[in-house]
């Protein structure tokens, strides 16, 4: 049964079972819910890094932060049809394409970010973005483009949230999240632990995803990975146990959703990340860096896909495969 009526103290009591009780739980909705064995492998690709003009504490593509990341200018539209064809033929079948915005702008850029969308739509990868703040009409752009999925993480709850990011109101990430809801793309929204937050701040983040009109379709679950540089770099590494509580509450909670192991993997053992799978998580990005943080390369992760029976989900699982109409625009290719 999907709720959408979670309340605080359900969650919080979710959150705080013994921790056996809690992965069993969380395992039992997971094989109600989807093939226990199946994993949706994901290439994540920064498509323009750095000069961002937020300052969320824990990125280190932020401007006014000095960290080792070089800013790049937008990528070619050949370039990125030459990374997605390899990650399909590695074996994802979602592409993602991140850009260091603060909102997406009407320009040139943007159009050349909507012919990628038709390229990659056209190899039958489920297509993502994560731009920025976008309106109504831009999210309607993307969607005619081709566009699957949109992602806007919430990062954490809105109390801890002012902690981290000063540039950007929670109510704005819950604006873009309402567009892209709104023109029919599929949502993927999450959150990072590890910045310093209390657990009522993970019930809280969680909270904030299981009462949507509509849960999220995927659910990011990132540990943070502190960066040298940002005002976060001296957290420590946030316990494993941590991320397995959260992705189970999320599975308890959004029994739908596919709840997908993001940033952290690299600091994971396989064991460390079969936990994280028992509890729920069936998708991972795969590729050695995730934007701009390190990520476990394509043959370790096969090799874990073997040691644990694991089998990759196809694109557009019990969809029909999008078809988009028109061809791409030679004049934004450069």
């Amino acid at each position: 049964m999907i709720k959408h009526d979670w309340t605080r103290e359900e969650i919080a009591e979710i959150y705080a079972m013994p921790l056996l009780d809690l992965i069993y739980r969380a395992a039992t909705v997971h094989r109600n819910n989807h093939d226990a064995q199946e994993v949706q492998v994901c290439k994540l690709l920064s498509i323009k890094t750095g000069g961002c003009p937020e300052d969320c504490a824990y990125c280190p593509q932020a401007a006014r932060y000095h960290t080792e990341v070089e800013t790049e200018a937008l990528m070619k539209y050949s370039e990125v049809m030459s990374k997605a064809l390899k990650a399909k033929e590695a074996g994802a079948t979602r592409f993602c394409m991140g850009a260091a915005w603060r909102e997406v702008r009407d320009n040139a850029h943007f159009d050349r970010v909507l012919e990628m969308v038709k390229g990659i739509n056209s190899l039958e990868m489920e297509v993502c973005c994560t731009l920025g703040m976008l309106s109504e009409t831009q999210a309607q752009k993307l969607k005619e483009a081709g566009l699957f999925a949109y992602n806007h993480n919430i990062d954490s709850s809105r109390d801890f949230y002012k902690e981290v990011i000063s540039t950007r109101t929670y109510d704005d990430r819950l604006q873009t999240i309402d567009n892209v809801r709104n023109a029919g793309i599929s949502v993927c929204c999450g959150g990072i632990i590890g910045m310093g937050e209390k657990t009522t701040d993970r019930v809280d983040m969680i909270l904030t995803l299981a009462t949507m009109p509509e849960h999220p379709e995927s659910v990011p679950v990132n540990a943070l990975v502190s960066v040298d540089g940002t005002p976060l770099e001296k957290q420590k590494r946030v316990p494993v146990w941590d991320m397995v509580r959260t992705i189970a509450a999320a599975r308890i909670t959004m029994p739908k959703a596919m709840v997908r192991l993001s940033a952290g993997r690299s600091q994971m053992s396989n064991m460390e990340q079969m936990m994280c799978f028992m509890a729920g998580a069936n998708s991972i990005f795969a590729g050695d860096k995730l934007l701009t943080t390190p990520n476990p390369d394509w043959n370790d992760d096969a090799a874990m896909f073997e040691l644990l029976g694991l089998k990759k989900r196809p694109a557009f699982k019990d969809m029909e495969t999008p078809k988009v109409e028109g061809i791409v625009n030679s004049d934004v290719l450069i």
